[in-house]
C-alpha cells in the first residue's frame, strides 16, 4: 500500500482522483470515456482543490488575524461593501445577506460593536429602523488585509484572455448549478445513518 503521506502534493491529488473516490463506478459512469480524459478531469478537480485549500487559509489566517468568527468577518464584509457603494446597513439587510434570524443579528452586532468594529446610527429616514457601519479602524485593517489578499484573484482572472474567461465562468456556473442541493437530492435528518 502506497504511503499517502510521503508527499502532500500526491495526498491532494489522490484525494480529488475520480479512481480513487469512485473506484467501481457508482458515482460517475467512465462508459466511453478515455481514462486520459478521467486522468486530465482529476487534475481539474485537483486544482478547485488547491484554491478551496488557499481560501480556507485564507479565511483561517484573518479569523485569528480579526478575532473573529466567519459570520462576522461576512457582516464586515458585507458592511464594507454596502458603504462602497452608499448603501445603508440595516440590521434587516445584514440578517437577510448571512440568511440568520433577527435574534441571531442582535447577538451579532452586540458582539461586533462591542468589540469596537462596527457603529449603530438613527437611520436617517426611519425612525424605527438603525444604520450601522463598519468603523474606519476595522475598515483599514480588514482591507489591508484580508482585502488585499482576495484582490489578487483580480490578478488571475486579468490573466485569461476574454473568452478564456468565458469558458471558466461557464464551467463554474455549471459546476455550482450540478451540486446545489435541491430537496430531492439531498436525504432527510430521518434517513441519516444512526450514531
Amino acid at each position: 500500500m502506497q504511503d499517502m503521506f510521503a508527499d502532500g502534493a500526491q495526498e491532494r491529488a489522490n484525494v480529488y482522483d475520480l479512481d480513487s473516490n469512485d473506484p467501481e463506478g457508482r458515482l460517475v459512469s467512465r462508459a466511453g470515456v478515455d481514462p486520459a480524459q478521467v486522468q486530465h478531469i482529476g487534475m481539474l478537480m485537483g486544482a478547485l482543490g488547491r484554491l478551496r485549500d488557499a481560501e480556507q487559509e485564507l479565511s483561517d489566517a484573518s479569523l485569528k488575524y480579526m478575532r473573529l468568527n466567519e459570520t462576522d468577518m461576512r457582516a464586515l464584509h458585507f458592511l464594507i461593501v454596502a458603504g462602497n457603494r452608499g448603501d445603508l446597513a440595516t440590521p434587516g439587510t445584514i440578517a437577510s445577506h448571512l440568511k440568520i434570524s433577527s435574534a441571531s443579528t442582535t447577538k451579532l452586532l452586540d458582539r461586533l460593536e462591542r468589540a469596537g468594529h462596527i457603529v449603530r446610527r438613527p437611520h436617517p429616514t426611519d425612525r424605527r429602523a438603525l444604520a450601522i457601519s463598519i468603523t474606519p479602524e476595522t475598515h483599514e485593517a480588514a482591507m489591508n488585509t484580508v482585502g488585499k489578499q482576495h484582490a489578487k484573484r483580480f490578478h488571475a482572472a486579468a490573466r485569461l484572455t476574454p473568452a478564456e474567461r468565458e469558458v471558466v465562468i461557464r464551467f463554474l456556473d455549471d459546476m455550482a448549478s450540478e451540486i446545489r442541493i435541491g430537496s430531492d437530492d439531498w436525504p432527510s435528518q430521518d434517513e441519516a445513518p444512526a450514531r
